[in-house]
């Protein structure tokens, strides 16, 4: 075969190999028709997917809030509203706990424990006889006390002549014959707070004398309290004008239990500001003046012109004036504060006895002291720092709390 032919043939067949491959291409790029159940499914509605959820839009912060627009004013002519009622605010009620009085045993407390009292039961403790022995030890621990000399003697005579053991520990039985007469040497006289209802001029008039540091000035702001809570309109006078300080000490009292005080100028004569005091008392119809009093000056003598000198001038005051001379002596002096009284009852006539200072002591017999050996009558004494501690002096009160068994 010649070449030619050859070529021929060749060219031949790239050409049909040529129109085979184009077949095949247009063959793959038309689109094959569906089977009539996949027709059908295409043809099949679709539902719709649900569309998301718009995101919440943030707050809006919240602004200034708008002004209030001024209510239309009414008509001329036209009535007014009636205003709404205020309502009333809850008052809130201030709860103070105050504590009780003290018992007068409560004062008596060292004196049982550690003064004659004390001394008395270990003399009778475990005996059953009362001899000759037992008596002497008994009038050695009251003599030694601080109840007096005549008081004590008079209490050993009772207890050898009088006592008569009914059995038993003689102990407790001695000590309720002693009670029963301290009571008798305290019965006779007109003991405790005295209600000055009687006096022909008002005010009464209480002039309350003693040396300082005896708690004078403080007691004299307690015994207004006192009165005040029986309903008497009282009203003091700060006449310890030579003490630094002691009106002012007054006035503080006076403040903290609602009672006016009249106060002078530092060294004034006391009398002036104790007759302005009394003035006063007059003017305003007050119930009761309380007067304080020096307490220390230069000698005994000038106390004693000094007291005199107030005296008379509240006489003139007051017609009959004072009506209550109140001696304050301090418990804890014992048998030295009845030889104060004697100074004081010099210049004074002295009507009576606040014995302070009670609880701080182991001499509570000087009571007996004061009321048999100098015939005066207690009318307060004090057994503690608060207001309420200067109690009235009760005799049965104080004998059964003086013996009472612990």
């Amino acid at each position: 075969m010649e070449a030619s032919a050859i070529v021929l043939i060749v060219i031949g067949l790239a050409f049909l190999l040529l129109v085979v491959m184009a077949a095949v291409r247009m063959a793959k790029k038309r689109p094959t028709l569906p089977s009539p159940d996949a027709q059908r499914e295409i043809e099949r509605p679709t539902e719709p997917e649900p569309e998301p959820e718009p995101e919440p839009e943030p707050e809006p912060e919240p602004g200034p809030a708008p002004a209030r627009k001024p209510a239309p004013k009414p008509a001329k002519g036209a009535p007014e509203a009636p205003a709404p009622a205020p309502v009333p605010e809850e008052k809130k009620v201030l709860v103070v706990p105050v504590p009780a009085p003290k018992p007068l045993g409560a004062g008596l407390e060292r004196t049982r424990r550690e003064g004659f009292i004390a001394r008395l039961v270990d003399v009778f403790r475990g005996g059953a006889a009362l001899d000759d022995a037992v008596v002497a030890q008994a009038e050695e621990a009251l003599l030694t006390a601080d109840i007096g000399v005549k008081t004590a003697a008079a209490l050993v005579e009772a207890l050898r002549t009088e006592f008569r053991p009914a059995g038993g520990e003689i102990g407790p039985a001695v000590l309720r014959f002693l009670e029963a007469r301290v009571l008798e040497m305290l019965a006779h006289l007109p003991h405790g707070m005295q209600a000055l209802d009687d006096v022909p001029q008002r005010p009464a008039v209480i002039m309350v004398v003693g040396v300082n540091g005896t708690g004078k000035t403080t007691n004299v702001a307690k015994m207004a309290h006192l009165y005040k809570q029986k309903g008497r309109k009282v009203i003091l006078a700060a006449g310890d004008t030579y003490r630094a300080a002691g009106a002012d000490q007054l006035a503080i009292w006076g403040d903290r239990v609602g009672v006016p005080v009249v106060v002078g100028q530092p060294n004034q004569d006391p009398a002036a500001v104790i007759f302005d005091a009394a003035k006063r008392a007059k003017d305003e119809a007050f119930d009761l003046l309380i007067a304080d009093t020096a307490g220390r000056l230069h000698t005994n003598v000038n106390l004693v012109d000094e007291l005199k000198k107030i005296h008379r001038v509240i006489g003139k005051a007051v017609p009959g004036a004072p009506h209550e001379v109140l001696l304050m002596l301090d418990a804890t002096m014992g048998q030295n504060a009845v030889k104060q009284a004697d100074v004081f009852r010099q210049a004074v006539d002295v009507t009576g006895i606040a014995l302070a200072k009670l609880d701080g002591t182991a001499k509570g017999g000087v009571v007996l002291s004061i009321a048999r050996d100098m015939q005066l009558p207690i009318r307060f004494v004090g057994i503690g720092e608060a207001v309420d501690d200067l109690r009235p002096f009760d005799a049965r009160e104080f004998a059964s709390a003086l013996f009472a068994a612990e």
